[in-house]
């Protein structure tokens, strides 16, 4: 059987419900079309909806419309519970808009306009409540048309020059034939090139038929994918307080005691539920097309895409004021958590939250009738009588910065560190997360462990503790230890690194803006702009029509917050107003708002930007500023200096690469200590008295450098020699060798690169020496990892070592010699600083020339 499922709007009081109760009658799915203001609605099932008259929860009920099976959702029409409304978008297959005839455009149908046109979903009108006086078929459909900016036609009698002008294909029909065909209008509905409308009144059936007709003609069917798909869309808790997943199957099928997976977990169904109306039937198998609850899931959350689904974006109508709840005295604060993120759970816009300063649960809501709903629903569902404090702005931060942040996290038997790069992002594009880290340094599960928890906190700012947006996150390295290291050792090492990238980085507070268009008298359009050019809005030349004027713009919703009660005021009601949340921008009063925040990032230990290392066998606290000098990995981070701080850099690079103290500490702990005569690196220590931090240790000038280049492992660790060796491996070497002779030149070090030759029968070795830069090529049966580890023996004792290779038992070795290590993606970065010091030495000294 076809299935489609369509999802129905309307701006509050448009007649959106009864037009559904009309449509179920029509159809035979009910015996008799309730009343909302009767409080006997089909669809309206919930005590708080049956009083106070509106839709507050999206419902489903299921109809026939002659072969095809319907699944209609019922959504909220008040703009305060429009992250209700949003959550079914990404599940339908059509949308109908009711329109009030006598109301007309109103300020949410036209965001509700913009929603369904971003997701290019088809859209059936029904301009409802054409009984009463003053209403105009014509008049309506010119200003739905010039407001809403789209092809709106009469179905019943079309303007076909309108939809032929949407496409070169029907103009030409047009032309030759001075009428459209069905098929032509199926492909201009279904393509959302043009929108059929239809008129009448759904309280007294009548144009009703003639709807259901039309969308009998040309409603599309869900066409399911071969393989399982879903895409979950709310989360509600029946009235044992059982949890249940709503969800749209959108391939294959889905059977009772199916194990689901996510990315790292795995859940059994245990019961699943058809639900038309508060009624609902258990079935055995769920099909394509099909709107289920199941039970069983606990890991499930809205947009969340199971099988080949993908996820579904984030929700465009975000809160913009956040409000603190206030409780009597007396309540329980664990049991009142878990309540609280169990209302979070069914309506995750809230976006709970604990303010330490204020000692205080604050949520984010859209507006006041939102406010009266939870109080209402906290009360019936769990009998707690909260109230709200006073509104404030909902702010959000990023950095224009780009920075490397570093966390670290190393009590007793623990360990990890994580190393990210954070950069501005696309405006809009929210938290973006990429990992850049070789897996030789770090393996695959870790990193994707890492990813996951950089997506599951919703990371604050350093200004006013503010969630962070549009932000890249790129993790570049890290570091695991075979024995010590756990799942939750990363989680806090990578919230670490991400606080401490921000204090470093220049942070910016955003605000959010909306974006307006008010309808007032032509004679009130001075006061108007008067009042945006003081909010500092951004506003458009007028519109004049007639009496009346048009403004449209942005302006911030600071200032905005109360003028919408203000036009109608002094336009005696003849003004209206739509609003729309337009995203976020830099805060022009950046510093007042955040001093009157007051926010102490350092204080807030629930997110930390300090490390924790160990040393004489306990962990202790470093401070964010101070862990480039303790940490065990060298920066991941090159940026553009200019020629004279480049060369200054390159030596901090080096220095930092090679403080490897507390790496020693954890070895000798997991290994034993190592023989005093094998230490030729002398490692400074923090004693137990000591209260300023480790200094980073110094080589000595006195002894030269040693760097030994395992030659195979770096060609084949370095994606650039990588692609050369799969064609040439002669080339790629001496590429590599290239490389290495200028670094060697510009750092004034020696340089052994050590090639494998021990397969070829009878070699004896050879070795290509040019000053400080040798070439060794081993000699029969003898691999590079055993020629580097006894030169590393040899050297170490009267020299500075150091040795680039991914090979992780050559690198315990190394470091039980005394010498020290460097991953094969740290070594390339050091040769990259150094290629760019010789490209800004080169392009200085060739300007001077030409001077």
């Amino acid at each position: 059987m076809k299935r489609t499922v369509i999802g129905i709007f309307a701006h509050v009081d448009a007649g959106k419900t009864t037009l559904s109760e009309a449509m179920l009658y029509s159809a035979g799915s009910i015996r008799s079309a309730g009343r909302v203001d009767h409080g006997n609605a089909f669809l309206d099932n919930f005590t708080v909806e049956r009083q106070r008259g509106i839709t507050i929860f999206s419902k489903q009920a299921i109809f026939q419309l002659k072969d095809i099976k319907v699944t209609l959702i019922d959504t909220p029409g008040h703009v305060d519970l429009s992250a209700e409304m949003e959550r079914t978008i990404d599940i339908l297959d059509c949308a109908i808009l009711v329109i009030n005839g006598s109301a007309g455009i109103q300020s949410h149908t036209y965001t509700l306009w913009k929603l369904l046109q971003r997701k290019n979903i088809p859209i059936f009108v029904f301009v409802n409540k054409m009984d009463l006086p003053d209403t105009n078929r014509e008049k309506i459909l010119r200003k739905m048309n010039k407001t809403l900016g789209g092809v709106f036609f009469d179905y019943l009698s079309p303007d076909f020059e309108s939809i032929a002008l949407c496409d070169e294909h029907f103009l030409e029909e047009y032309l030759e034939t001075d009428c459209l065909s069905l098929r032509t209008l199926h492909q201009a509905i279904q393509g959302c090139r043009a929108f059929p409308c239809w008129f009448g009144s759904a309280l007294k059936l009548d144009g009703v038929q003639e709807f259901m007709q039309g969308l009998a003609q040309h409603v599309p069917v869900c066409k399911g994918k071969s393989e399982f798909a879903a895409k979950v869309f709310k989360i509600s808790h029946d009235s044992q307080g059982a949890r249940m997943t709503h969800m749209k199957i959108t391939g294959g099928m889905l059977h009772i005691r199916d194990l689901v997976k996510g990315e790292d977990w795995a859940e059994k169904v245990t019961q699943i539920r058809l639900y038309s109306g508060a009624k609902y039937v258990t079935v055995e198998t769920a099909e394509a097309g099909d709107i289920v609850a199941v039970y069983g899931m606990s890991r499930t959350f809205p947009g969340l895409g199971i099988g080949t689904e993908p996820p579904g974006l984030l929700p465009p109508l975000e809160p913009v004021f956040t409000y603190g709840l206030i409780f009597p005295e007396g309540y329980d604060p664990y049991k009142t958590m878990q309540q609280l993120r169990e209302l979070e759970e069914e309506e995750p816009q809230l976006h709970l939250s604990w303010d330490e300063k204020l000692q205080q649960y604050q949520m984010q809501i859209m507006g006041p009738v939102q406010i009266e709903i939870l109080k209402q629903v906290l009360q019936e569902r769990y009998g707690l009588d909260v109230s709200f404090g006073r509104g404030k702005v909902t702010y959000k931060e990023t950095i224009a910065s780009t920075v490397e942040g570093v966390g670290h996290y190393e009590p007793l038997r623990h360990y990890a560190e994580v190393h990210l790069v954070l950069e501005p992002g696309d405006p809009g594009s929210g938290v973006c997360v990429f990992a850049d880290c070789p897996k030789d340094s770090l393996d695959r599960n870790w990193q994707g462990l890492i990813l996951t928890h950089l997506m599951e906190k919703q990371h604050l700012g350093v200004l006013t503790g503010s969630p962070v947006t549009d932000i890249r996150i790129t993790l570049t390295a890290g570091r695991a230890h075979a024995k010590h290291t756990e799942g939750g050792d990363f989680r806090e090492a990578t919230y670490r690194a991400v606080r401490q990238g921000l204090m470093q980085a220049e942070s910016i507070l955003l605000e959010p803006w909306y974006h307006f268009r008010i309808e007032l008298p032509s004679n009130n359009v001075g006061r108007a702009m008067a009042d945006l050019q003081r909010m500092g809005a951004e506003v458009c030349p007028p519109e004049t029509e007639a009496e009346s004027c048009v403004l449209t713009g942005e302006v911030p919703v600071s200032a905005f917050k109360t003028y919408p009660s203000e036009v109608a005021a002094y336009t005696h009601g003849r003004g209206s107003v739509i609003c729309v949340p337009n995203g976020y921008r830099p805060c022009k009063e950046q510093d007042a708002a955040v001093a009157q925040i007051g926010y102490d990032p350092e204080a807030d230990v629930a997110n930390t930007p300090d490390s924790v290392f160990c040393s004489q066998g306990a962990g202790h606290i470093v401070k964010w500023f101070e862990v480039f000098q303790y940490m065990h990995i060298a920066n991941t981070l090159v940026l553009p200096y200019e020629p004279e701080e480049l060369q200054k850099q390159t030596e901090r690079y080096i220095n930092l690469v090679a403080s490897d103290a507390e790496l020693m500490a954890i070895f000798e702990r997991t290994y034993g200590p190592i023989k005093e005569k094998a230490r030729a690196v002398h490692l400074v220590r923090k004693t137990e008295t000591e209260e300023k931090p480790r200094p980073t240790r110094k080589r000595s000038n006195t002894k030269q450098e040693f760097i030994l280049v395992d030659g195979y492992n770096i060609i084949f660790a370095w994606e650039d020699l990588k692609k050369i060796a799969q064609e040439n491996l002669e080339a790629a070497r001496a590429q590599l060798i290239e490389r290495l002779r200028n670094y060697q030149g510009f750092r004034r070090c020696a340089v052994i690169v050590v090639f494998d030759a021990y397969k070829v029968k009878g070699n004896l070795g050879s070795v290509e020496q040019w000053g400080d830069f040798s070439i060794v090529y081993t000699k029969e049966a003898e691999t590079a990892d055993t020629y580097i580890e006894k030169a590393t023996y040899d050297l170490a004792k009267e020299h500075f070592v150091r040795v680039a290779t991914s090979d992780h038992m050559e690198q315990l070795i190394i470091l039980g010699s005394g010498a020290l290590r460097i991953s094969a993606s740290a070594f390339e970065e050091e040769v990259k600083t150094v290629e760019s010091a010789i490209r800004a030495f080169l392009k200085e000294f060739n300007k001077k020339q030409t001077v």
